[in-house]
């Protein structure tokens, strides 16, 4: 297949630092090129990828200087990759809503992979939308409304990563690693309240957005005191595998229906467990009492009580977890059957089609018929 992959303008490929989208998009990219299909990647122009590049502008827009409003530069990110859509036998969105908007344009399938949760802001252009859609999860399927739901949907995909690329180490150091955005919906705070519940050494790390930065300066910053908590900043990938390797567990204490929390495999597959809140997309990736624990939303003491027990899990079988279902070779398999099955569903009816799934031991049957889904 000829396949065009449309990455946001605002995050290089692959990210510098951490970066989940850009980061999916860049393990997807190399594992189709490695399968022998043509790939253009309509990405930043600083942009890493053994495809096809073609780009609007030299440099991820987070990085760019002197951009008053990105907006005029993801315009054109998106009109020249439909402009040229023809060239192609399908088009996977990976840059939210304005490719939607424009997808009627086109008559090359598009396929969006819905990182994002469906907001009010874009609900609308969702339930107008004429292409094909996955979720990377269950839950994010399942959270949605029918309106959305039974349009074009071709399965569920899980994200994927590069297992091989983490470090696995089975002695940890005494300290709980917190590696995300500092956010109140990533739950920053409370991760710090149940390290001084515990007595325990904690590293923040990860970046403070502009809009979050009022959240940091008035509850996360004042409790951080260079020596039980330290914050570190937002570090390279190479520096947050090594975090994640030593790490006794990672906190998650999210407060959002996360659709897909890229470092929970990334944890567990340096052999660290995870310890969540039961949000979003959580029990699909963490198996409780065997590779971390899913404890109760919002239930500090619970969480506490949890990193007590991390010794129990086994870092070997939190590794496995990985390989066997967050891999980039099961995503490429699960985007593979989703271009496949759009591509038959584009030419006309399509009847006992299998929906396109890749993921862990209960996501194997998972499948969702709906009037308008595939």
């Amino acid at each position: 297949m000829r396949i065009a992959v449309v990455s946001p303008l605002w995050e290089r490929v692959p990210p510098p630092a951490y970066g989940g989208t850009e980061a999916v998009v860049y393990a997807l990219t190399e594992g189709l090129v490695a399968r022998g299909h043509e790939v253009v990647l309509y990405a930043s122009g600083d942009s890493l990828t053994s495809a096809e590049l073609r780009a609007v502008y030299p440099r991820s827009l987070r990085t760019a200087t002197g951009i008053q409003d990105p907006k005029p530069y993801e315009w054109l990110h998106i009109a020249r990759a439909l402009g040229e859509a023809d060239q192609f036998d399908v088009i996977h969105n990976h840059s939210g809503e304005l490719p939607m908007a424009m997808s009627h344009l086109v008559a090359t399938p598009m396929l969006t992979t819905m990182h994002c949760l469906l907001t009010p802001a874009n609900r609308f252009i969702w339930e107008h939308y004429k292409g094909y859609y996955n979720t990377i999860s269950r839950s994010a399927h399942r959270n949605l409304p029918e309106s959305v739901a039974n349009r074009g949907f071709v399965g569920v995909v899980y994200n994927g990563i590069d297992v091989s690329s983490f470090p696995f180490r089975e002695v940890k150091e005494d300290y709980l690693l917190y590696l995300s955005r500092l956010a109140p919906e990533k739950g920053t705070h409370l991760a710090i309240e149940v390290a001084k519940k515990l007595g325990a050494r904690l590293i923040l790390a990860g970046k403070v957005d502009r809009v979050d930065r009022e959240y940091y300066s008035r509850q996360v910053e004042p409790l951080i005191d260079g020596q039980q908590i330290r914050y570190v900043g937002e570090v390279t990938r190479e520096e947050a595998k090594s975090l994640y390797a030593s790490a006794r567990a990672l906190l998650l204490p999210i407060r959002w229906e996360e659709p897909f929390g890229l470092v929970m495999p990334e944890a567990m597959a340096t052999g660290t467990p995870v310890v969540v809140f039961n949000r979003g997309s959580a029990p699909e990736l963490v198996r409780d009492g065997e590779t971390g624990f899913v404890v109760p939303d919002g239930d500090i003491d619970a969480m506490a009580a949890a990193v007590r027990q991390v010794g129990q899990i086994d870092p070997g079988r939190c590794r496995r977890q990985v390989e066997e279902n967050f891999s980039v070779e099961r995503m490429v398999d699960g985007y593979i059957a989703a271009y496949e099955r759009l591509l038959l569903h584009a030419r006309g009816p399509v009847q006992a089609l299998p929906s396109a799934v890749a993921g862990g031991r209960e996501n194997g049957a998972y499948q969702r018929r709906t009037p308008g889904g595939l």
